[in-house]
């Protein structure tokens, strides 16, 4: 019981970052500068044991927000300026260095089609079926990656073969069988683990463009009743701004035996490093040092919790100086937003539940306050706690009794924004608002693709990701459309 209270406080501090600031949720174009820097925006982070063997850790990254499927000729691509990062705490210190993997791409053109200056970043003649070898003629533009273990300083390549991107969805006649593509894009890793690389649908879901109106959401107020707050598979009243977009996806599963300890726990975030001279005229090999333009670890927090005047600095300092910050978390000016907007009376000061949660260890002083070293912005994951199955998954996680999402971990489609909106309503501190089933209206991720599906749009086997909509036959379900709950 005591440690279901403690997710639950973490829960609270996590929903707190929904909805403060101007800017998109999840991290999608959090902060101005990277806004400008799409293939480095972290938009994404999701870390859960494996429910398909649970003796797993999953890790995704995904960045390139907002991919309309049909944007062509040039589709979305990893950057090869770029390193992507995913990193790890093991002993709890907060600081997230013990273990990371670095991702890196190889852009090349390649094939005789190249030459003939085609306007198409892939060809439809002759169809692609394949990666490499026979059938993969038509994939002009061809990216390969590598995966690097970081150790205590050692550095271990992890590939086992030449690896490459599943390139984005085009549609049905330059990819006749896409999802048969796809699987050819998940490789064995040197460590027992497996690696994908490249386009999925996107998961998150939230009605974007209600909230960002001065959260002018579809019901006054945005309360929902208990029948619809059971239904995970329906949305009452919001639309998903999301519907039909695709995002880039990066997804490693390894044995938990090379993280940590069995029933162990862990923090982790994920970030993208550039030269610091880009940009400026000077070539990769002499660009100087390279530094961290974007980090993530718990939804929202950059989002809804940081000022906007300090977001581009929050993104490039590491999480485990998060004690300069700390005044943004113990004010919430996503609490004071929702009153002003449906009258309420959230608790607005000395937030101390949020800095508990989203900022420590269970295991460290619960005092809402910030010693030495015992703040870090980190998503954390027990271990100890078994994956619920696909079908069983509810999407308020451990508001629903289902401890094994956000915020321990984060599955890909935990409703972060329904979950935030509670606990940032007081949900932890009884404040009587915090009874409130407040919610964006959206409940599941509408429209997803791909022949591995829970009835509520949950992708069941690695990468849990969907497939991506293709560019020809995309559709952006929006509500009051056939098929689609009314507005």
């Amino acid at each position: 019981m005591r440690s279901v209270v403690r997710i639950m406080a973490a829960v609270a501090l996590c929903a707190a970052a929904l909805w403060g600031s101007g800017t998109h949720p999840a991290s999608h174009r959090e902060a101005p500068l990277i806004a400008n820097d799409p293939t480095a925006d972290n938009t994404d982070f999701y870390m859960f044991r494996s429910w398909t063997n649970p003796n797993n850790v999953v890790f995704i990254l995904n960045v390139i927000p907002m991919q309309d499927p049909g944007a062509g000729p040039n589709y979305f691509n990893f950057g090869d300026d770029v390193i992507y990062r995913i990193n790890i705490d093991t002993n709890g210190n907060g600081k997230a260095n013990d273990l990371v993997y670095e991702i890196r791409f190889k852009t090349e053109l390649r094939g005789a089609l190249a030459s003939q200056q085609l306007p198409l970043s892939y060809a439809a003649l002759p169809p692609i079926t394949a990666l490499d070898g026979p059938g993969s003629d038509g994939l002009i533009l061809r990216q390969s990656y590598t995966v690097t273990q970081v150790r205590h300083g050692q550095r271990t390549d992890l590939g086992t073969q030449r690896m490459f991107a599943v390139p984005s969805n085009v549609g049905p006649l330059t990819m006749p069988n896409y999802e048969a593509l796809a699987a050819q894009g998940i490789y064995v890793l040197a460590n027992g683990g497996k690696v994908f690389a490249g386009q999925r649908g996107e998961t998150f879901y939230i009605d974007l463009g209600a909230v960002f109106d001065t959260v002018n959401l579809r019901r006054t107020p945005p309360v929902l009743t208990p029948a619809e707050d059971a239904n995970d598979h329906v949305n009452p009243f919001g639309n998903d701004t999301f519907s039909g977009f695709n995002i880039s996806t990066i997804a490693i599963e390894v044995p938990i035996t090379t993280v940590t300890k069995p029933n162990g726990v862990i923090g982790a975030y994920v970030s993208t490093m550039r030269h610091e001279g880009r940009g400026m005229g000077v070539d990769e090999d002499n660009a100087g040092r390279w530094v961290q333009v974007s980090r993530m670890g718990n939804p929202l927090v950059n989002e809804l919790i940081i000022g906007t005047d300090s977001k581009d600095k929050w993104n490039t300092t590491d999480p485990a100086d998060e004690a300069q910050f700390l005044g943004f978390y113990l004010n919430s000016s996503l609490a004071t937003a929702l009153n002003l907007r449906f009258g309420l009376t959230i608790p607005t000061t000395n937030r101390t539940d949020l800095v508990n949660v989203l900022l420590k260890y269970p295991s460290q002083p619960q005092t809402g306050a910030c010693g030495a070293h015992d703040c870090s912005e980190l998503l954390r994951l027990n271990l100890g706690v078994s994956p619920t199955p696909p079908a069983q998954q509810r999407r308020l996680a451990v508001l629903a009794g289902d401890s094994a999402g956000w915020p321990n971990g984060r599955r890909p489609n935990d409703d972060v924004t329904d979950i935030a909106l509670r606990v940032i309503a007081g949900r932890l501190t009884g404040a009587p608002t915090g009874n409130l089933l407040l919610g964006d209206g959206v409940n599941f991720n509408i429209g997803a693709e791909g022949s591995n599906l829970t009835v509520n749009g949950i992708y069941t086997v690695f990468p849990y990701l969907p497939t991506p909509h293709d560019g020809r036959n995309r559709r952006h379900i929006d509500c009051g459309e056939a098929g689609a709950n009314p507005c």
